[in-house]
């Protein structure tokens, strides 16, 4: 086992024996040379309001930043892209082509590969189009991220909360039920029409000119967002969206949306904004219904985004949802239908009777996703639903176990080992009615009992539930993620670190 995690450990694209090709690329003078020039320009910068220093694009390349990036792209995990190279396999392709690839940055001659197409079901019917970067541009957009976030993020609304550091859907909950608590219980709920898709090229590009001066970065960011998307072996122009599942994509949607959420404090709206999804806070119906046909409007005309009609809507808070949550009129979090059904339908295929799998590995596929959830959604009020799914979970279970008998003999020797009376499981047994009656029987209950469930391992959402709201805080609506003007940039110099 020792001689396996040496192996595994000397594979790694960051270790001393893997890093010379990119320490040569990071004492190189044009690498090195841009700290030292961006902070002699950090005066002028914050003047001005951009980062004119030349040499972000060398730090984007630098061996701290890239190290950095790697170590996300492999913590997040993925599949490979259009070239087949799995995340496993970069530390060996970089420590032969790191100097081409960082050389071909620097001079700006490196040109993104296509983007492998993949869809998804949505919760609410549709598919969903996501693009695969190969694993090299995934490196490459995330050590653009990491240069970027810091010079953006400090400019960003208080009123958005998606993809941010320090930043989480909790607090955007807590903020709009405040909103509703305080009155405002009338919510223009805005919808936008394929999002990513429909981002607008030139105007992501000025806006990023606003920041950045770095014409060689700049350039860099254009070609991801031209980069073809492979498709049945075709490789498709793309003349506006942003690839959705690209490390870089998250900054892009917030920078064209950071426009929306100036616009929405400049006429004095309360509103929240969690990436794409965003909620509007009014006193009356009519006021609602003035507030949506405006922001249409200029969601339609200013940022030539797309608006879906139909699902926007303005209505009372508690007939509609805000991140899988229903705000009642009090302010209080209760979880959405939509949202317990998404869950029942995971757990219904993983109890699927026909799967042939052992009961302890539907258990442990389980555990994670009751788990996630139950932690999502743990700021709602929701301890009797919690406990009536725990419930149904049970004798989904039961009904699993029960179908794996098979036979009315072996089934009738289960439960009796289980305690239950011979006469009473022999009624069971042979009863003819079908497995979910079954497992609803009293005999049932007895033979797999709340102990039963707990030496199997089982999460218990409502008995977790009751330990969170224990010790749980309110999450924190108001924060403050402005950098200080003396250390406004002092971030990108760490990566150097």
């Amino acid at each position: 086992m020792e001689n396996q995690q040496g192996i595994s450990y000397q594979r790694d694209l960051f270790i001393e024996q893997k890093l010379n090709a990119m320490r040569q690329c990071g004492e190189r003078e044009d690498v090195n040379g841009a700290p030292a020039l961006l902070e002699g320009q950090l005066g002028k910068s914050n003047r001005q309001g951009r980062a004119l220093a030349e040499g972000l694009i060398g730090i984007v390349c630098s061996h701290g930043n890239l190290s950095r990036a790697f170590k996300q792209v492999k913590r997040n995990k993925g599949v490979a892209g259009v070239d087949n190279v799995p995340v496993g396999k970069f530390a060996d392709w970089y420590a032969i082509n790191g100097n081409k690839l960082v050389d071909e940055i620097l001079q700006g001659n490196y040109y993104p590969n296509a983007v492998r197409s993949v869809t998804i079901p949505k919760p609410n019917g549709g598919e969903r189009e996501l693009g695969i970067p190969t694993v090299q541009d995934r490196v490459i957009q995330q050590a653009i991220m990491q240069v970027l976030s810091p010079i953006f993020e400090q400019d960003f609304s208080d009123h958005s909360y998606g993809f941010r550091p320090k930043r989480n859907a909790g607090q955007a909950l807590a903020r709009a039920g405040s909103y509703v608590a305080g009155g405002r219980n009338i919510v223009v709920d805005m919808d936008m029409k394929s999002f990513f898709d429909e981002v607008n090229h030139d105007r992501l590009m000025s806006r990023l000119s606003k920041k950045i001066g770095d014409k060689r970065l700049l350039h860099l960011i254009c070609r991801y967002l031209q980069s073809g998307i492979m498709v049945g072996g075709v490789n498709l122009v793309r003349t506006k969206g942003t690839p959705q599942g690209s490390p870089l994509s998250p900054l892009l949607s917030n920078i064209v949306l950071d426009e929306l959420d100036k616009e929405l404090e400049k006429r004095g709206h309360c509103f929240v904004r969690y990436a794409d999804d965003f909620s509007i806070f009014v006193r009356s119906q009519r006021a609602g219904e003035r507030v949506k046909e405006s922001i249409s409007a200029y969601l339609t005309t200013k940022l030539k985004l797309k608006v879906n009609q139909e699902k926007s809507v303005c209505c009372e808070s508690g007939q509609t949802k805000f991140l899988g949550h229903t705000i009642l009129n009090d302010g209080t979090l209760t979880i959405a239908d939509a949202s317990v059904k998404r869950l029942k339908t995971k757990v219904r295929a993983i109890t699927k009777r026909n799967r042939g799998r052992s009961l302890e590995q539907v258990v442990s596929e389980l555990t994670p996703i009751l788990r996630g959830w139950l932690n999502y959604f743990k700021y709602a009020s929701c301890k009797k639903l919690l406990r009536n799914l725990d419930a149904w979970i049970r004798r989904k279970l039961r009904c699993y176990r029960l179908k794996q008998c098979k036979k009315t003999i072996a089934m009738q020797r289960f439960l009796k080992s289980q305690g239950v009376l011979t006469w009473q499981s022999w009624i069971l047994a042979l009863s003819g009615v079908g497995w979910w009656r079954k497992s609803g029987c009293p005999q049932a209950h007895q033979a797999m009992n709340l102990e039963w469930f707990i030496r199997l391992g089982i999460y218990n959402m409502s008995a977790n539930y009751e330990k969170f709201r224990v010790n749980l805080k309110p999450p924190c609506t108001r924060v403050c993620t402005v950098v200080p003007k003396n250390i406004r940039y002092l971030s990108l110099f760490f990566i150097f670190c």
